[in-house]
């Protein structure tokens, strides 16, 4: 999951930059493990690695979460890189 703050966002995170652990443990809330997580430099804020049960769940958690608004989201379903054998042999 890719997030962006906006400006509210911004002023959250210099007024309380325990702010992050918080948004963890929101993510955390709906049952979407958060494994990791990183401050970028650039266009995107933070690069988050998390494990959901499925897609919707993520959808949920990005809706919910930007609803707040300080963050924009960006979603990247992810697969093994094993998974491209289905490429080779056609099976999955």
């Amino acid at each position: 999951m890719l997030s962006t703050l906006t400006a509210e966002g911004r002023r959250t995170l210099r007024e309380n930059a325990g702010r992050t652990q918080e948004a963890v443990k929101e993510i955390e809330a709906f049952g979407v493990k958060a494994l990791s997580g990183y401050v970028t430099l650039g266009p995107i804020d933070f690069v988050n690695i998390l494990e959901a049960p499925d897609n919707k769940m993520v959808m949920k958690v990005s809706v919910e979460l930007a609803a707040i608004g300080t963050l924009e989201f960006t979603t990247l379903p992810t697969m093994p890189v094993t998974e491209v054998r289905i490429l080779r042999d056609g099976r999955s």
